[in-house]
C-alpha cells in the first residue's frame, strides 16, 4: 500500500502537523453540531487528548500546551475525535462545561457574522456572555 493511500485510508492515526509543529482543531458541540472554537494541537496536546478524554490545546500566543477550561472550569470533554482525509486537521465533537467555550465569556467564538455584499461590517450573532471574562481570568477580554 502506497504512503498516501494508507494515510488516507488506513486505520492509524498519523496526524500531519505543519512546519511549526501544529495541526489545526475544530470543536463543535456533540448536541447541536455547532461550532465552537477552532484551535492549534502541537503533538502532546494531541495525544493528551486521545488519552484524557479531554480537549488540549497549544497555545501560538503564549507558547504554551493548555487544557481547555483550566482557569475558567468550561472544560470541553470529547465525545469524538476525527481528522480530515490526509490527516492535517482535526474535528473534536465535544461536551461544553459550563456553557461558554470562548475566553469572552460566550458559548462560542464565532459571535459575529460578515453582513454579505456590505462593506465588512460585522453584526452580532448569538452574541450573548454566558460569563464575565474580567470575574474568570482576572482581567478583560
Amino acid at each position: 500500500m502506497s504512503a498516501t493511500h494508507e494515510l488516507e485510508e488506513g486505520l492509524r492515526l498519523a496526524p500531519r502537523f505543519d512546519a511549526a509543529g501544529l495541526i489545526t482543531c475544530v470543536a463543535t458541540d456533540a448536541a447541536t453540531g455547532d461550532v465552537l472554537m477552532v484551535a492549534h494541537m502541537n503533538d502532546e496536546a494531541l495525544r493528551r487528548t486521545v488519552e484524557s478524554g479531554e480537549a488540549w490545546y497549544y497555545s501560538r500566543s503564549r507558547r504554551a500546551l493548555w487544557r481547555k477550561g483550566e482557569s475558567s472550569g468550561n472544560v470541553q470533554r470529547v465525545v469524538e475525535l476525527r481528522v480530515d482525509c490526509d490527516q492535517d486537521a482535526v474535528w473534536i465533537r465535544v461536551e461544553q462545561a459550563g456553557g461558554a467555550a470562548c475566553h469572552t465569556g460566550r458559548r462560542s467564538c464565532f459571535y459575529r457574522a460578515a453582513i454579505l455584499g456590505g462593506d465588512g461590517q460585522l453584526a452580532p450573532v448569538d452574541a450573548d456572555k454566558v460569563f464575565d471574562p474580567a470575574l474568570v481570568y482576572g482581567k478583560p477580554s
